[in-house]
């Protein structure tokens, strides 16, 4: 087994230099296995999935591959070569201040028009015929008269490739956070072969992220088929992994995320070889359930409650420090929940702004 190397093309400097990002391919020929497209490092920050593909690519030179895969790490050359000291910044597009992960292009299909016009068709048939134009969509976008900005010109172009692969997964970390996978609804048993301890079950609602971008239009159209009274099993999966934490990657660790995403690919029949999942507690809420919690107040922050920990309600979140107001009975203010939870990501820094986003927690936890 082995994989070509290529590179993209996904945009210019105001030098002219080209921003480019790497992409390493297997083509396996005629096989009725799913395809697969991986991305990593869409964040500039978020590393740790270049780490994961790494390992990933080791681990699949012991296997034998029954179908195409696609891998592209370092995805946002601009975003992850936007530095201010020793800090990554590339959270967002620095010329229209947009997310880099929310630049996924909005199909916004005539679904009862589409299908109408193609209902005669098989399901395979129907597969093919909307595939084909979910890709030509993104090359109109691209293509446009009028431009598009730099964001999403790389985005489109990443969803291109992601819209030809039948198993999609993007690779992300947060600021403090555990490891956590963004699985939709329909696609619930997945969330047991992944090595993540945390799941959010995502509704058909399109937010602007990758994965959503690529099933969403495959989920609108099962639904409308469905209400028009035809069955259409959705043939197309997509997850985001949020790896722990990101200005950082750990090798070890690594590894078994991609024992986890190999164990999922071994039961799609994506290698020949079995791999079982890592045996683990898994535990999961409804995106409804995954709250924010913002900072009453400004000031510096003592972290008390730990990524990934349970905590019960009116426990301590965190500490606000006002130096300040030092001599008063408001110098230290204790931050709780009236409600169990489990705190999944917090801010990087100690310092804060009255309502920055402190934590996110889920509520209503239940295990997979």
């Amino acid at each position: 087994m082995s994989f070509t190397q290529s590179s993209l093309k996904v945009g210019e400097l105001a030098t002219g230099q080209d921003l480019t990002v790497p992409i390493f391919n297997h083509k396996c020929g005629r096989s009725s296995a799913p395809s697969v497209y991986i991305q990593a490092n869409v964040h500039g920050a978020e590393v740790q999935g270049n780490a994961v593909i790494y390992q990933l690519m080791k681990r699949l030179e012991q296997y034998t591959l029954c179908a195409d895969i696609t891998l592209v790490p370092l995805a946002n050359p601009l975003g992850i070569n936007q530095k201010s000291g020793e800090f990554t910044l590339g959270r967002f597009d620095p010329i229209t201040g947009v997310n880099w992960n929310r630049e996924y292009l909005d199909h916004k299909i005539d679904l009862a028009a589409w299908f109408e016009s193609h209902s005669a068709l098989s399901d395979s048939e129907i597969i093919g015929k909307y595939r084909a134009m979910l890709v030509d969509a993104c090359h109109d976008r691209l293509n446009s008269e009028w431009g598009v900005t730099t964001g999403h010109q790389q985005a489109v172009m990443l969803q291109t490739m992601a819209h030809q692969a039948d198993i999609v997964i993007d690779l992300h970390t947060g600021p403090k956070s555990s490891k956590h996978l963004y699985c939709p609804e329909y696609d619930a048993h997945a969330a047991s072969f992944f090595s993540i301890p945390y799941t959010l079950f995502i509704p058909n609602d399109f937010g602007g992220a990758m994965d959503e971008s690529v099933f969403c239009p495959w989920w609108q159209l099962a639904e409308h088929m469905r209400s028009m009274g035809r069955d259409f099993e959705i043939p197309v999966s997509a997850f985001t992994l949020e790896l722990g934490s990101q200005e950082n990657i750990n090798l070890d660790d690594a590894l078994v995320d991609a024992d986890g995403i190999l164990a999922y690919l071994s039961e799609r029949g994506v290698i020949e070889e079995r791999v079982k999942p890592l045996v683990m507690s898994r535990h999961a809420c409804y995106l409804k359930d995954y709250k924010k919690y913002h900072s009453p107040l400004g000031g510096m922050v003592e972290y008390l409650a730990e990524v990934g920990q349970p905590i019960p309600a009116g426990e301590a979140l965190a500490n606000i420090l006002r130096i300040d107001k030092y001599g008063t009975d408001e110098v230290l203010t204790p931050l709780s929940l009236n409600q169990d939870c489990v705190p999944i990501l917090h801010f990087a820094s100690a310092s804060v702004y009255q309502g920055t986003e402190l934590y996110k927690v889920m509520t209503n936890v239940f295990e997979i």
